[in-house]
């Protein structure tokens, strides 16, 4: 790839990150007028993003806002101490350095051969909403992105037996804070690709990646042999959770089943096995299809 072409791909992948985080923020109320941001840095590629994208984000907004990086030093073995400090102070924001030996105490309760991921989350999640509180922080900002979205809607579904996924914004569980993920539409490749360009100093998770039995490695594997075979699956997976039509669900919480009746008119969202396909709709209402006078309205609500 010439530089040209080089310089151009990377313009265009910096301006689709920054829409799409812009837009996840706007849809989703995630910032507003004087707000102190704590964004979790963890040394990953996701959070660098995230922070990045977020600084930038600050300059063209037409509110104030302040941003405040906190990463958490679990003392895992090895973990390189001054990497985050140094790369904070060259971007001159202000920063800190949280340390709590999580490490420790997930190696000595997990049996060998288990995941650890469940409970080094809650401890990491309890000890940041302090340093939250301590910082009077209004948004906990985290760097979960598209795919983990997904993923977690997946595992949730074939392991947990519920439709859950991690919400875009949400109150913490002890509900004192607000929990935001800007990264909510981009893809993972996408940021992969920006923290490469960007040469972010990449810390790698000895807890999370010395683990070969995770389920949500399976998934991610999975999401990616349909995007491979059937291009745009995943796409319109993560556009459903945004068009939920709980009176086509299951869940008597949601809808009250107990009380239909027949209502005596045609219903927009009356029994239909599968959503209208357009095509065969404009073959039903196109005179030389042969059976004109017909509408796919009336032909539906006949199959009743």
């Amino acid at each position: 790839m010439t530089p040209e072409k080089l310089a151009y791909e990377r313009n265009k992948l910096h301006k689709r990150l920054l829409r799409l985080t812009g837009q996840a923020i706007a849809d989703y109320s995630m910032i507003g007028p004087g707000e102190r941001v704590m964004v979790c840095l963890s040394g990953g590629k996701d959070s660098y993003g995230l922070l990045d994208l977020l600084l930038t984000l600050r300059e063209r907004a037409p509110i104030d806002f302040e941003i405040i990086a906190v990463n958490l030093d679990q003392k895992q073995p090895g973990f390189p101490e001054q990497v985050l400090p140094d790369y904070l102070r060259q971007l001159e924001i202000p920063f800190r350095i949280e340390e709590q030996d999580t490490y420790s105490i997930v190696k000595r309760v997990i049996p060998e051969g288990q995941t650890m991921c469940s409970l080094c989350s809650r401890l990491r999640r309890g000890i940041l909403y302090r340093v939250a509180d301590e910082l009077g922080a209004t948004r906990i900002a985290l760097g979960h992105h598209r795919d983990d979205i997904l993923e977690t809607f997946f595992l949730n579904m074939f392991f947990g037996g519920k439709l859950k996924s991690m919400p875009p914004k949400l109150v913490s569980d002890d509900g004192r804070h607000v929990v935001i993920r800007p990264l909510a539409y981009v893809k993972e490749s996408d940021l992969s690709a920006y923290a490469d360009w960007r040469e972010f100093p990449i810390i790698p998770c000895t807890l999370c990646g010395s683990q070969s039995n995770l389920k949500r490695a399976e998934v991610k594997q999975l999401m990616r042999e349909w995007e491979k075979r059937f291009p745009g699956r995943v796409d319109n997976i993560f556009s459903s959770l945004t068009r939920v039509i709980p009176s086509h669900l299951l869940d008597r919480n949601l809808h009250d089943f107990a009380s239909i009746e027949p209502s005596g008119r045609p219903e927009p969202d009356g029994d239909v096995g599968f959503d209208p396909d357009p095509l065969l709709a404009t073959a039903l209402e196109t005179p030389t299809s042969g059976i004109s006078g017909i509408t796919f309205t009336n032909l539906r609500m006949e199959k009743q």
